[in-house]
């Protein structure tokens, strides 16, 4: 890959991305932003972002596959980011059922893979790893191989068992209204905005990114998630738990984690990572938080060298030019 000429200006959408929406079949429109097809092609690239994520947070690792040569999508979840609200409350993330998402990722892959050249490859981050393993193991989507940064593959439960936490949930769910807030602000029960930093990034100049959009765009900023999206985010995570629903994924998979992780389970990482027939593992201690992609550039750039060789073994050009 080709140094830019200047340095990424992370704060301002590139002139050679485009920002559009795509209709769902329920006539639901997600946000998205292509990156102009190079004139020599990869292949395509589709990112998928975390839990209350917006593209604008990646735009700096998108950038940098789109001068690979990939041609680059990426897409905001159904009620977060600039894909709308399910809930009067815009602060609250909310989804009725995961399942809800797989469809939109189905029929979202659809059309977009017919838009393009192979090969077709899905980098996903945290919930977003989440949904692109559920879509694997349902046959939802077909990509040539997919990577994932701190995959949701379960949720920290500060040491509960899964069963435990669940009916804890289920029943506090029941309680009450389970439209509200599963806590006050953060990512996790604790976590207030002046700590959130530590949990995510070590890299406070890209963390500060994120408050920048905030500002600028303040229609993208989400808060916590409802009690009933905790409820479904582990009845989904437990799902993946059924024999076969991992074993029978066959797709070359990257998988990349950090033990420091305050959010997502990286032990079931680990273990469902030795379930899958084709995965393979790059494993982070202390020194890198959740957002493995935008960490410090120490952390960050052995990531995309990993991403990069992986694709290159798992998923080469069809235009051996390219």
């Amino acid at each position: 890959m080709a140094a830019p000429d200047t340095p990424f200006d992370r704060r301002a959408i590139p002139a050679d991305a485009k920002e559009t929406v795509w209709t769902a079949p329920d006539n639901w429109c997600l946000r998205r932003i292509d990156w102009a097809l190079p004139g020599s092609n990869r292949g395509s690239l589709l990112f998928l972002p975390g839990r209350g994520d917006h593209y604008e947070k990646y735009l700096e690792t998108l950038d940098e596959f789109s001068r690979d040569g990939w041609r680059v999508t990426a897409i905001d979840w159904r009620g977060q980011g600039g894909s709308g609200r399910t809930l009067p409350d815009p602060h609250v993330g909310h989804i009725d059922d995961f399942a809800v998402w797989i469809a939109d990722l189905q029929a979202f892959w659809a059309q977009w893979k017919a838009e393009g050249q192979g090969p077709n490859v899905v980098l996903a981050h945290s919930m977003g790893g989440h949904l692109l393993m559920r879509a694997l193991s349902e046959k939802a989507i077909d990509p040539d191989a997919v990577a994932m940064s701190a995959p949701m593959l379960g949720i920290h439960t500060m040491g509960l068992p899964y069963a435990v936490h669940h009916a804890l949930v289920r029943l506090i769910t029941a309680l009450g209204k389970p439209e509200r807030a599963a806590w006050k602000e953060g990512e996790k029960p604790g976590s207030p905005l002046n700590i959130r930093s530590n949990i995510l990034t070590h890299d406070a100049a890209r963390y500060a990114d994120e408050l920048y959009w905030w500002q600028a765009r303040p229609e993208i900023k989400l808060g916590p998630p409802s009690w009933h999206w905790v409820e479904r985010a582990i009845a989904s995570t437990r799902a993946l738990n059924a024999p076969g629903a991992l074993e029978g994924i066959q797709t070359p998979m990257l998988l990349m984690a950090t033990t420091a992780d305050r959010l997502v389970d990286t032990k079931r990482i680990v273990r469902d990572a030795k379930r899958l027939p084709n995965a393979e593992l790059l494993l982070f201690g202390d020194e890198a938080a959740h957002e493995l992609l935008r960490e410090v550039d120490a952390i960050r750039d052995q990531c995309m060298a990993a991403i990069r060789a992986f694709f290159a073994s798992h998923a080469p050009p069809e235009n051996p030019s390219a």
